[in-house]
């Protein structure tokens, strides 16, 4: 266990690590001077790849899979408009909540969620909390069928937004740089967890629980961190995507299928590394684009058959073939 505690190669892999967020960043923000007029592929596809990043803090690094993050997303969504809503804000705000303090306000709900669902399910153990996230995600997704402050099974429409430092938040490259803001954001947190004692406490949960215990490792207060985390991020995800979608309802925000979608970006791309989230999310999303125009009603069968081909081949996902390609290259030398 103290081998999972101690990082092999520091330096080298802090260095590496570095350098491929900078590279990734870099493609990212020269994407809108190059394809400037594909930007609504370009929101969308960076929102899942935060999303996927946010996603991964849980599911990789402390190893619990949620299938219930579209619960959180929507969360972000639902109460940032809510709130931006002058006939649907609580009276004792006063009046419409500026966007970007609806979206905090949307983190705070989901985090304080998390700590309570996470507090109650992560003492049991196996499957059990990614049954749990299901029927988390089932019931938060009939309460905002049912309830007139959700806009029920219509949804929410976005209400006109004030200006954020002077930028038209309904332009789509404001968005994209606000969804870049998201994705570098993502990116910082999980190098900061890389990096700390709550990474390797982490790592050591997911590798062996029992004998992260005997090392003074409390595995549900870990778990519960990482879930706070995920929780928060993903709202904050969930309320851009609101923005960029400008109307939305529960049958395409709460339901399975995006979940499973930000989950399978993650662990295609490579769960429990830096960067394999995001590329997993920019293939997918590039893959499902290409197979959508070409191969017509084929696409989602060819968009299965591909995430079965990576899985079979690459069963730690492409960074995990980027790293067997580097150590043989490193044994070759």
């Amino acid at each position: 266990m103290t081998a999972a505690l101690t990082p092999a190669r520091p330096r080298a892999l802090t260095f590496g690590n570095v350098w491929l967020s900078v590279a990734l960043l870099a493609v990212m923000a020269l994407y809108p001077m190059v394809f400037g007029k594909t930007l609504n592929f370009g929101v969308s596809t960076l929102i899942f790849a935060g999303l996927a990043m946010s996603w991964n803090i849980l599911g990789g690094w402390a190893g619990q899979i949620s299938l219930g993050h579209a619960a959180l997303l929507g969360m972000g969504a639902y109460t940032m408009t809510i709130l931006a809503t002058p006939e649907r804000v609580p009276a004792f705000f006063g009046g419409p909540v500026a966007p970007w303090w609806g979206a905090l306000i949307g983190m705070g709900i989901a985090a304080l969620l998390a700590l309570v669902w996470g507090g109650l399910t992560f003492r049991l153990r196996g499957s059990y909390f990614t049954l749990s996230t299901i029927a988390v995600a089932l019931v938060l997704r009939l309460v905002a069928i049912n309830s007139d402050w959700t806009g029920g099974s219509e949804g929410l429409f976005m209400p006109e937004l004030p200006r954020f430092l002077g930028f038209d938040l309904f332009e789509r490259r404001t968005e994209y740089w606000l969804a870049f803001a998201f994705v570098a954001l993502t990116l910082l947190i999980t190098h900061l967890i890389r990096r700390s004692r709550l990474g390797y406490a982490l790592q050591a949960v997911r590798e062996d629980e029992d004998g992260a215990r005997a090392l003074g490792i409390d595995p549900t207060r870990m778990k519960v961190i990482a879930f706070v985390i995920s929780a928060a991020l993903t709202a904050l995800g969930g309320a851009l995507y609101a923005v960029y979608l400008q109307a939305f309802e529960p049958h395409t925000l709460l339901e399975l299928p995006i979940s499973v979608q930000i989950a399978l970006m993650a662990i295609i791309g490579g769960r429990g590394s830096i960067q394999g989230p995001a590329i997993g999310a920019i293939l997918l999303a590039v893959f499902g684009e290409v197979f959508r125009n070409v191969f017509a009603n084929a696409n989602l069968l060819i968009y299965g058959v591909l995430i079965l081909v990576v899985t079979l081949f690459a069963p730690n996902g492409i960074m995990g073939l980027f790293r067997r390609g580097g150590n043989k290259l490193g044994t070759a030398r």
